[in-house]
């Protein structure tokens, strides 16, 4: 039987196991998939010497970044983006061969691109974790010009507190990247100038737990279109798929 798997830490509720061992009933395919919860990335030969029959693995936080050092390649996204999410695994003789995907971006480019309309030309990226390098690839393949906004003062970023009525008009796609807002933390969502928004703007939450974040309620409110990252998670689900049984 073969085996796929989610590696991080600390691993609470799976959407990929749910969603994978569901396929795989539904589709009479002979496999299983395991959360792999490990306290360091350092254990994930062990992983992958204990468990011979693996041919994929999903990555998330914090290992997106640190498990690149572990991978024989990279494809051109995972490489430019500097964080993996899907690992292909091929037994290659008393070894694996491991190569490396990101499939956030294809996720969220096909998430989010049929809201885009001619007058969305510039977009906030709220955070700067592992997530929002794959948003502002996604992002600038989609022709827009992209700010990160920081808490803190960081190179290449903004402030929430510097983020005006006339910026939230001018970058008029919104992306929250961080986890504020997500359950338990319901009443919780990053600090803008909700009242300036309106039907120009688009807020995207990669978040899915609640449907709908207070940041995506404040959006609606003004008339602003508004999205949660579920149809994203979806996406990156078949392409996970689609990486591990590829040839490229």
């Amino acid at each position: 039987m073969d085996k796929y798997g989610l590696i991080g830490h600390p691993l609470g509720h799976s959407f990929s196991k749910s969603f994978f061992n569901e396929k795989f009933q539904n589709e009479i395919i002979d496999a299983e998939y395991i959360n792999f919860d490990i306290p360091d990335i350092d254990d994930l030969p062990e992983v992958l010497a204990s468990n011979p029959e693996l041919r994929g693995l999903n990555v998330t936080i914090p290992y997106k970044e640190k498990v690149i050092s572990f991978l024989d390649s990279l494809s051109p996204e995972a490489r430019a983006i500097g964080a993996v999410n899907v690992i292909r695994v091929t037994s290659k003789g008393n070894g694996f061969k491991l190569k490396g995907f990101n499939s956030d971006v294809i996720g969220f480019t096909k998430s989010i691109e049929p809201l885009l309309e001619k007058h969305h030309k510039k977009a906030l990226i709220l955070g700067t974790g592992g997530a929002s390098k794959a948003i502002d690839y996604g992002l600038k393949v989609l022709g827009l010009e992209t700010v990160y906004v920081s808490r803190y003062e960081r190179p290449g970023t903004i402030q929430y507190e510097t983020i005006t009525p006339e910026v939230v008009k001018e970058y008029n796609v919104i992306v929250n990247c961080t986890p504020v807002g997500m359950f338990p933390h319901t009443d919780e969502c990053p600090r803008l100038p909700y009242e300036a928004l309106d039907e120009h703007n688009i807020l995207y939450d990669l978040l899915y737990n609640p449907d709908e974040t207070l940041f995506m309620y404040k959006g609606r409110k003004q008339g602003a279109t508004v999205k949660n990252g579920l149809e994203m998670l979806l996406l990156q689900a078949y392409a996970s798929w689609e990486f591990w049984n590829g040839k490229e």
